[in-house]
């Protein structure tokens, strides 16, 4: 089963509101954080033998890569609100 079978609800509700852009890139945020918060929650059982108040290198990495597409995903959304206001404002100028 896709993604777009499983998350058809939440990518329904998301496009409807912020368009299917944005709407789609906020349900991959929706699943990038709730895949970061099960790795945390692992991260707490297999802590880094160096240094034990973290979490295993590989979590770390897992986690440091989750958090960078998350960001990037922001910026995006960012980038497309940004550009649809500025088109906003120029339409009535143009009038």
């Amino acid at each position: 089963m896709s993604v777009f079978d499983e998350k058809r609800t939440e990518l329904e509700q998301h496009e409807f509101m912020m368009g299917v852009e944005r709407g789609r890139l906020a349900v991959a945020l929706d699943l990038l954080t709730d895949s970061l918060i099960l790795v945390g929650q692992h991260g707490v059982y297999c802590a880094s033998s160096r240094n034990p108040s973290k979490p295993a290198l590989d979590l770390q990495a897992v986690l440091g890569g989750m958090e960078g597409a998350k960001a990037l995903i922001q910026s995006v959304m960012e980038e497309l609100r940004a550009r649809r206001e500025a088109e906003r404002a120029e339409k009535p100028a143009a009038s």
